[in-house]
């Protein structure tokens, strides 16, 4: 399975796995019932999650087959829940790149009036470019975008497009991969363009950048205060693997002074 996955990942272009794989994984969720873990996301429990990654660093017990959720989704989704203010204050949201597992259950919460924003994604309800986003200043009380700086050609120009279309005293997350643990600062080089070449520099054919610790002063330079929160390493550990959460993962939290 876990190979099966990682082809399909590696070689399906993401806007079309975005429409097949919630129907495919339905049909998986049948034969992954059980009570050894649980899904925060869409409250439901099964024997183990899915397997997903590309080649050597697939994760086992990590897709949630009903919903989609990765380990980093359902973290979000929890604290959300517990560290701000989405579930309960009236908010204007800008959702970019937005992740399948939460579309549908953002949409329909009554508190939110809810945009979803990418440039290639069929589930997004706005086509842009986010060095260029299409709203004016000051206009949204929180903005996600998590896993896409990575891939942009300028990411302190994207995370200051962002901060720029915050509300003061707005706040987003955006959370990045880090593939070498330890490395201090944030690896790219434009002179670096082929899908080969890449993998073997960012671990990704489609990443253009290898994020290191100093992405907190990287978000910094866009315009934001930045909250480094080591939320998960304070949960209890029977949790984190209840709900097979990333166990390292800091949430930066971004806010607009």
């Amino acid at each position: 399975m876990k190979k099966l996955i990682s082809w399909i990942i590696r070689r399906v272009p993401r806007k079309y796995l975005q429409i097949i794989s919630p129907l495919a994984l339905k049909v998986l969720a049948i034969f992954y019932r059980g009570n050894k873990v649980h899904c925060p996301v869409c409250s439901k429990n099964f024997k183990k999650f899915l397997p997903y990654g590309r080649g050597e660093s697939a994760r086992n017990n990590a897709l949630c087959p009903n919903c989609l959720s990765l380990e980093r989704h359902r973290l979000m989704h929890l604290y959300l829940k517990e560290k701000t203010n989405f579930f309960n204050d009236q908010l204007k949201v800008l959702h970019i790149a937005p992740e399948a597992c939460f579309i549908k259950r953002f949409d329909k919460m009554p508190n939110l009036d809810y945009i979803t924003a990418d440039l290639e994604s069929p589930l997004a309800k706005v086509k842009m470019d986010v060095h260029d986003i299409p709203f004016d200043a000051n206009t949204f009380d929180v903005a996600f975008c998590n896993h896409v700086m990575e891939h942009v050609d300028d990411d302190i120009k994207a995370m200051s497009e962002i901060h720029r279309v915050l509300k003061p005293g707005g706040w987003a997350i955006i959370q990045v991969p880090f593939i070498a643990e330890g490395l201090e600062l944030t690896y790219e080089d434009a002179n670096i363009t082929s899908p080969s070449e890449r993998f073997k520099a960012f671990g990704q054919e489609d990443h253009v950048r290898m994020y290191g610790t100093d992405y907190g002063i990287r978000l910094q330079q866009g315009g934001f205060e930045v909250i480094e929160d080591d939320y998960v390493m304070h949960l209890d550990k029977a949790l984190v693997e209840k709900y097979s959460l990333p166990s390292k993962e800091i949430v930066y939290l971004c806010k607009k002074v």
